[in-house]
């Protein structure tokens, strides 16, 4: 046990050795907490959920940190088929304590199957909609719902006591037992089987004729025991005279009668029992259906992931092979290297140099627009990066030659992207910077106005136009802080 206030172990003493705190309430607290676990602990080894569950919430109440009362409260829970509930303590648990806890295992022995969470999804739909049924008085639809809840999760207690309690309204008291007998074996001492229970055998305990009598018939009759029979005469009757006629009108009267208990107790009674054959058919073709459907729904999921999969590895194949794949890249990447070798043998200034640094920009755009760079080998990028630095200061000095006129004409539309793409070829070449800033600005794009200029005195802060520069910044930010 550790101390609350320090978390130094403690000893017998009534406070901690390290800190002092007063520890002798919090260890009855501690020892009352760990009592009711032991207790639940046992009272579940025997069967007594309903006990356990007393005792362990008990024992939570003391110590909520009790995790292995917790955890062991959402075993006792799922046991009853308390799927919910047991996954909600189980969470709490998870909580409380990330590290080294088995309810991780319990949660993903749960959620891992998807197929097991859409049947308790299904048994909790059943189980409510059969409580809807009850409500409306639809007891026949509500035993038929129950029973497929039972075929999901044969531990549900709820529903075997729900199920025994309609039995029990339409007087199938074998049913009933039978129901709560499944429930006994599940919690020996659960307080409603017990009770259904009683009720139950009282009225399947037979009386000394095999039949349920009442006492005032017992009082006010006369019995006679021959040898295979008991005779019942009420006190105070004489039997009367018959006649030949009277006996024959008796005699036809009886097989009226007889007629009349036969179409109207015999027939529905054989009805019933068509009906009730009918209904357990049609209860058994639907749990066939469920069934099936599960495996349907399962056999769908797996050949969505096999189609997912599928489509991309397809993917995956087409961008290493197809037209815009990573062997047309490198044949790009080989094309432009050889252009920039070839670039390279001519003089510095000569126009042959210029346009084969052209050919190799070229197919340098090409292959950034038609793959991920990042997403190539190590080599394919450090050779297109070789490429790149090879031909950039040249590339960014020609589109600024290109740009910068364009700029100083107004055509700041025009002069955007190829002052854009001088910046790009070589960021530390400060002149396109200037052009590029005062382009934005002349179209309104105060923001990148001002990170172009910003960048522009940065490189090159004695130019003469580094004044003008600083000078346009100011009115920018200005500018942007009044919006």
């Amino acid at each position: 046990m550790f101390c609350y206030n320090c978390g130094c172990h403690l000893s017998e003493h009534d406070y901690c050795t390290s800190c002092g705190a007063d520890v002798a309430l919090y260890k009855r607290i501690m020892i009352l907490s760990n009592r009711f676990y032991n207790d639940g602990l046992a009272r579940a080894g025997l069967r007594d959920l309903t006990g356990a569950v007393t005792s362990l919430r008990q024992s939570l109440k003391f110590n909520k940190n009790n995790i292995e009362a917790r955890n062991l409260l959402g075993l006792v829970y799922f046991e009853m088929g308390e799927t919910v509930a047991a996954l909600s303590e189980w969470v709490i648990s998870k909580n409380t304590r990330p590290e080294k806890n088995i309810a991780d295992d319990y949660i993903n022995m749960i959620q891992a199957s998807a197929s097991r969470l859409d049947a308790i999804n299904q048994t909790i739909k059943k189980y409510n909609q059969a409580l809807v049924y009850c409500k409306q008085d639809s007891k026949d639809l509500a035993v038929i719902q129950l029973r497929k809840v039972l075929s999901l999760n044969p531990r549900f207690i709820r529903a075997h006591q729900l199920l025994a309690l309609l039995y029990m309204d339409s007087e199938q008291w074998d049913k009933a037992k039978r129901e709560l007998a499944k429930c006994a074996d599940l919690d020996r001492n659960n307080i409603q089987t017990l009770t259904y229970m009683r009720e139950v055998d009282r009225m399947l305990a037979p009386d000394e004729t095999g039949k349920i009598s009442r006492r005032k018939e017992r009082e006010e009759a006369v019995r006679f025991q021959t040898e295979n029979e008991i005779l019942i005469q009420p006190k105070g009757i004489k039997e009367p005279r018959r006649s030949g006629v009277g006996t024959l009108l008796n005699i036809v009267l009886g097989l009226v009668i007889g007629v009349a208990a036969m179409y109207f107790l015999v027939v529905p009674a054989v009805r019933t029992n068509v009906l009730n054959e009918a209904k357990q058919k049609i209860n058994e073709i639907s749990n066939e259906i469920d069934v099936k459907n599960n495996m349907i729904s399962d056999l769908e999921n797996q050949i969505k992931e096999i189609e997912q999969e599928t489509a991309r590895l397809q993917e995956e194949l087409v961008r290493y092979a197809g037209t815009d794949g990573t062997l047309q890249a490198m044949d790009q990447l080989l094309v432009a290297a050889g252009s920039y070798v070839t670039a390279m043998q001519h003089p510095e200034a000569s126009v042959e140099r210029g346009q084969y640094f052209q050919e190799t920009a070229d197919m340098l755009e090409q292959i950034e627009a038609g793959i991920v760079l990042e997403e190539t080998s190590e080599s394919f990028r450090n050779l297109y990066r070789l490429l790149f630095g090879g031909i950039g200061p040249y590339m960014s000095a020609a589109f600024y030659e290109i740009g910068n006129p364009l700029y100083l004409a107004g055509n700041f539309d025009e002069a955007i992207p190829i002052l854009e793409k001088a910046v790009k070829y070589n960021p530390e070449n400060g002149d396109p910077y200037y052009a590029l800033g005062r382009s934005y600005d002349g179209v309104g794009r105060s923001e990148e106005a001002l990170t172009a200029l910003e960048k522009f005195v940065e490189i090159l802060p004695l130019r003469d136009r580094a004044t003008t520069a600083r000078q346009i910044i100011q009115r920018l930010k200005s500018e942007l802080a009044n919006q």
